[in-house]
């Protein structure tokens, strides 16, 4: 295996990655699939009780690395993030942020679900120092379940 690249920089490609990492990332990839979007005509049962935002920003050249989500809203951003090493400065950088909202459940194991699955999919595949993501309670929606 090809070193990876340094984090914040190039995407990790399956050239990087084991067989075994490529599993990995394939299996995360489809739980957070399942948490976002998952029902019961895919075989999730989760008992949603309200409805959750999340917000995610990533370089528009990372994009490609989510490209398996449906139904999100992609908004242009430009990037002002500082890197102390100096590896990935974000200074004015094309950045997007995707916008996904998801049904949480009562005891809120959804957004812990995504945000593990997001972890790995930055460490397999994004790469990147800090993978922005953030979930906010939605009070109301016409997205209705």
């Amino acid at each position: 295996m090809a070193t990876a690249p340094v984090k914040g920089t190039a995407l990790i490609t399956s050239e990087h990655r084991s067989p075994a990492g490529d599993e990995l990332l394939m299996r995360a990839k489809d739980v957070l699939f399942a948490l976002l979007f998952g029902d019961e005509s895919n075989g999730t049962r989760l008992e949603r009780v309200q409805q959750e935002l999340l917000t995610m920003a990533l370089p528009r050249f990372k994009v490609g690395a989510l490209d398996f989500m449906q139904a999100s809203t992609e908004l242009s951003a430009a990037g002002t993030w500082q890197d102390p090493d100096s590896v990935s400065n974000d200074e004015r950088a094309d950045n997007v942020l995707l916008e996904v909202e998801f049904g949480e459940i009562q005891a809120e194991l959804v957004g812990h679900g995504i945000a593990r699955a997001l972890a790995l999919i930055n460490n397999l595949e994004v790469n990147e120092q800090v993978l922005y993501a953030r979930m906010i309670n939605v009070e109301e929606t016409t997205l209705i379940q």
